[in-house]
């Protein structure tokens, strides 16, 4: 018998094939059959009528930070309610463990960090978290048998020098002693199933205490030496940050990542191509690494995501804004000596003029301040501002842009919510997008779901994405739009039986309404440990989510069902050529 079927959908299977009608059968977990409408004759427990409706496999999110908050929400919301039942995390060098047995105040030094560098609440990750593991293995077998969603983890570079070296992981460098044992503490990771290392060398990722992370510190001797250790382990990855990836490599970092999955033998992912077409030289600069993998025997696959992510601004907490060349020193000041400075004509000119040189990259984006929307406000001065333009408010007060916005932020103590509108959402940008996409290593995805909680709302992703392909600017058919999201990641990180909906696989499915399917705007909720904040979205059209065939989410809904997967290397993974 059948525990499910599932009649009349259109059947978009993850390969690129064209919809078709089809009845689907699930048993055990897995897709028993598939079946021209009205041809399975096997009695099923469970049925439902889902003509009109598209059944897809789930989606696999290849690039989270959901380490802690599965301890918290085990349903991955709100990746789940957007039909993702495979989340990818452990990236940019930053895990939860290992944790050393006997300096308990590693630990604090993790939340710490991760509050500063991926934007978690510390409450959170204080209350929401046990903390109770040692080795990686030690924390996937936390994770065992409480998660509704299937997630896989790197091991993280910054946790492996904390473990090995103590606070000498933040400007120091390994004896040779300390690298075998890095070495040792990396392959007993893999052994337990971690998916292989992520690093960073970003200039913008810096710990609780504001010095560079513990992997920026590494040179490339230790991190070809890590990266031959995870070519030998099967289904094992490379994930790597460095600074160009928000811009333009520099030749030494196109070396340094070439050289990283050459050594291992392995693909490498990096995070996140920004495509604009008013940068034509940064797409053909981002994707020198991958043509040079090749070349070399590697393989490097950029991230980029498919929908404009609004994130929010603000004067008072850290954002975005803090990593402008020179900002960071300004708005890291108590707030009344903050206000002070920023009320300073100097100081604002000195400001602005960084913000837009050459040195500040992809920030420069930030820089137009009069096309900056006003969100939530706090004081009488501010009332009505609320979902207007800084430029029009700026031309009737007679003030440049960013002095007004900086008034306006001054009167709410920098509490004002500040939403910059994209400079990249001309039709030649997604133009370039979907060219762009066509490209053997380029990838959809870069959500960064679990971080930057009350900042952005990268999840929503998918069924945005989906919704656009449908209805909006239509840039692929829905069959390539639905392989982009499953198969297409699947493949990459070697997913066994996942990613199609192919008979014998498991049954990750998620059934949609084509006419409606669409993302919520994003809405600030106060919903994790210690009533902190977060930004949320709603799912519009998602009818149901399946995870190992188990219904976890149904309109919107989660189920309470946990049959999530904790997917580890080589047994759940499979070793990606890079040939």
């Amino acid at each position: 018998m059948l525990d499910h079927l599932i009649k009349g959908a259109t059947l978009v299977d993850g390969t690129g094939a064209p919809a078709r009608p089809a009845d689907v059968g699930i048993r055990g977990g897995r897709i028993a059959v598939i079946a021209d409408p009205g041809t399975i004759q096997e009695p099923a427990a469970g049925t439902e009528d889902a003509t009109g409706l598209v059944l897809a496999p789930g989606f696999v999110d290849p690039h989270t930070h959901y380490d802690a908050q599965l301890f918290w929400d085990p349903y991955a919301t709100p990746s789940m309610n957007h039909g993702v039942t495979t989340v990818a995390g452990g990236n940019c060098g930053f895990t939860l463990a290992p944790l050393h047995p006997d300096r308990p105040e590693d630990a604090d030094y993790t939340r710490r960090m991760m509050s500063k560098v991926e934007g978690m609440s510390l409450k959170a990750l204080e209350e929401g978290v046990s903390w109770g593991w040692e080795s990686f293995g030690d924390y996937l077998s936390a994770l065992d048998g409480r998660i509704a969603v299937n997630a896989g983890f790197m091991v993280g570079h910054c946790a492996l020098r904390r473990h090995v070296m103590g606070p000498d992981a933040v400007g120091g460098q390994p004896s040779p002693e300390q690298l075998d044992a890095m070495l040792a503490l990396l392959h007993d990771a893999m052994d337990a199933g971690a998916w292989g290392l992520s690093t960073t060398q970003s200039s913008t990722h810096s710990d609780g205490d504001g010095k560079p992370v513990a992997s920026r510190h590494a040179l490339p001797a230790e991190l070809l030496a890590l990266s031959r250790a995870v070519g030998e382990h099967e289904g094992t990855q490379l994930e790597a940050i460095v600074a160009g990836c928000l811009d333009q490599f520099a030749d030494e970092e196109i070396d340094l990542l070439v050289d990283m999955s050459a050594a291992a033998g392995r693909p490498l992912n990096w995070n996140v191509l920004t495509i604009d077409a008013a940068v034509p030289e940064r797409v053909p600069r981002q994707l020198v690494p991958s043509e040079r993998a090749r070349k070399a025997g590697g393989r490097i696959v950029a991230l980029t995501m498919p929908i404009l992510t609004p994130m929010n601004m603000s004067l008072g907490t850290f954002c975005a804004l803090n990593l402008i060349p020179g900002w960071g020193e300004i708005l890291g000041l108590p707030v009344p000596e903050r206000i002070e400075r920023l009320r300073d004509a100097d100081v604002r000119a000195e400001m602005l003029r960084r913000a837009d040189s050459k040195e500040a990259g992809i920030f420069r984006r930030l820089a137009n301040f009069g096309r900056y929307v006003i969100g939530d406000t706090y004081s009488p001065e501010n009332e009505g501002l609320s979902g207007r333009v800084v430029g029009d408010i700026a031309a009737e007060r007679g003030l440049d842009p960013f002095h007004c916005l900086v008034e306006i932020c001054a009167n709410d103590r920098l509490r004002t919510v500040l939403w910059p509108m994209p400079t990249d959402n001309d039709p030649a940008t997604w133009a370039l997008r979907r060219e762009t996409w066509e490209h053997e290593d380029v990838l959809l995805g870069g959500s960064d779901a679990g971080a930057h909680l009350d900042r952005m709302c990268g999840a929503p992703y998918t069924t945005r994405f989906l919704g656009d392909c449908l209805r909006g600017r239509k840039l692929v058919p829905l069959e390539r739009a639905v392989k982009m999201l499953t198969d297409d990641p699947a493949r990459l990180f070697g997913l066994r039986e996942r990613g199609r909906i192919e008979e014998g696989f498991h049954a990750d499915l998620v059934l949609f309404d084509p006419e409606r399917i669409e993302a919520g705007p994003a809405t600030l909720v106060h919903d994790l440990p210690g009533d902190s904040p977060r930004l949320d979205s709603k799912a519009i059209g998602i009818v149901s989510v399946r995870v190992n065939g188990i219904e976890t989410l149904r309109d919107d809904r989660v189920t309470g069902a946990v049959p999530g997967t904790v997917l580890r290397s080589g047994r759940d993974t499979r070793t990606v050529s890079t040939k």
